[in-house]
């Protein structure tokens, strides 16, 4: 099975780009992760390349299985934050999202901490997403407001999770089902600055327009760019992994 994807990011209004993306393989296995930096400039730039860094470290380390690799990363990733808030006395800005797809052995799993998102896709519809750790996911998880109203809501910054704060246990999420790839799967993940400009629908028919995921993702990215236009636009980035038969 071929392994199509493409990456994309860009700084948006800001004047630096606090997000970080990655792929690596090794062996026969793949892993793509992106990290969405919080704390300004020189702080959350830097949680997210750590996210990023480890992740390439790791899957070229002999000491990790494949069912311990997002754990692995992710833990190694949350010291490393942690012992750069110390040295650098920056321990209320340095944090980071991240989310992490990972494939073996003709498998996927994956993992998340925040609002960056994966969406997992079959013959070019959605089957379901991550939930964010955030406000607003919480406020649609209640019934306080819709799902359609987290992507502009007052609170939409304000994260439950994030990697860079401590904890006594790990607060990532693991999809610990070893779930088949099949050749219609697609895999997107997304940072909140791009999902905030593209709604589920403008993405399925970009998804059913592409022809390659390069193509695809362009045709979202242009989504974003037209609906953020005008709109102060936050760092925005994603990768698009596609399987062709």
């Amino acid at each position: 099975m071929i392994t199509d994807y493409a990456c994309y990011s860009n700084a948006g209004d800001r004047e630096h780009n606090e997000d970080s993306i990655g792929a690596f393989s090794c062996d026969g296995r793949q892993a793509f992760v992106l990290a969405d930096g919080l704390g300004g400039h020189g702080c959350g730039d830097l949680a997210s390349k750590t996210v990023v860094e480890t992740v390439g470290e790791t899957i070229k380390s002999d000491y990790t299985s494949d069912e311990d690799f997002l754990s692995n990363a992710l833990d190694r990733a949350q010291d490393k934050i942690l012992s750069a808030q110390k040295s650098s006395a920056a321990a209320s800005k340095m944090k980071t999202t991240a989310v992490l797809l990972y494939l073996h052995d003709q498998y996927v799993s994956s993992a998340y901490i925040g609002d960056s998102r994966l969406y997992y896709i079959r013959n070019n519809s959605i089957v379901r997403r991550t939930f964010d750790h955030s406000v607003p996911q919480m406020l649609a998880a209640t019934g306080e407001i819709k799902e359609k109203d987290i992507r502009h809501h007052e609170d939409r910054n304000r994260l439950l999770r994030a990697l860079g704060t401590g904890w006594d246990e790990p607060r990532y999420k693991l999809d610990t089902i070893r779930q088949p790839i099949d050749c219609q799967d697609a895999f997107l993940l997304c940072s909140d600055g791009f999902w905030e400009w593209i709604t589920e629908k403008e993405m399925e028919k970009s998804l059913k327009r592409g022809k390659s995921a390069k193509e695809t993702l362009n045709d979202m990215v242009k989504k974003v760019l037209k609906a953020g236009k005008g709109n102060n636009m936050d760092n925005f980035s994603a990768i698009l992994i596609q399987f062709r038969g």
